[in-house]
């Protein structure tokens, strides 16, 4: 009854060296992105058993645990779509007019997503969001995989923070990778997802 699959990376392991190692890449999409896979597909058959048998008493931990699964799946998917080995410098046109007026400029955007990503207690992501209330960007903090984020927001831009995406090549200095990260952006996809958020 498997719902979701591991999908296909854009591009080798090793494309986005040096700033990330192949074997990190590696160990990341198809250890722990399958993991999440494999987790929200076994939950779902657990939902669907406790459906089947009106037993309902563990209902609470499944749900909070296919939410965890989905979305690191979810994701990660974007995560591997907003790096590039082409990526870097920074958005043109309506993206790049909308964070300059919504955080006075890109440099203050990126020092504010940097911090947010470096800050994560624990493990995390740091993101770029579209809030359609508002009609905003802001950036946000998700805890694990999911909380902290406004209701309805649309992740533009994600960065991991997990431990798993960074430690076997930069050890507990998170911010060196961070910085690694901006060179990778994939602007291109982040601007695709701005544009149709937008229009929603």
């Amino acid at each position: 009854m498997g719902q979701y699959s591991l999908p296909d990376m854009p591009y080798d392991y090793a494309a986005l060296e040096p700033a990330i190692t192949g074997e990190i890449l590696e160990l990341h999409h198809a250890k722990h992105h399958a993991a999440y896979v494999k987790g929200a597909n076994d939950t779902l058959e657990q939902l669907a058993e406790a459906r089947d048998k009106a037993q309902f008493g563990g209902l609470v931990g499944l749900e909070k645990t296919f939410a965890f699964h989905l979305s690191g799946h979810v994701l990660h998917t974007q995560f591997w779509q907003n790096l590039s080995p082409d990526g870097g410098d920074r958005p043109d046109g309506e993206l790049a007019d909308a964070i300059t007026e919504h955080f006075g400029s890109f440099e203050a955007f990126q020092k504010q997503l940097t911090a947010a990503t470096v800050g994560v207690q624990g493990s995390g992501w740091g993101v770029l969001a579209w809030e359609p209330l508002g009609r905003r960007l802001i950036v946000e903090q998700v805890y694990d995989h999911h909380g902290n984020v406004g209701m309805n927001t649309t992740p533009l831009l994600v960065f991991d923070a997990w431990e798993h995406a960074y430690y076997l090549q930069y050890r507990n200095v998170r911010p060196d990778y961070v910085t690694k990260l901006w060179d990778l952006i994939n602007w291109n996809d982040v601007i695709s997802r701005y544009t149709a958020a937008k229009g929603v």
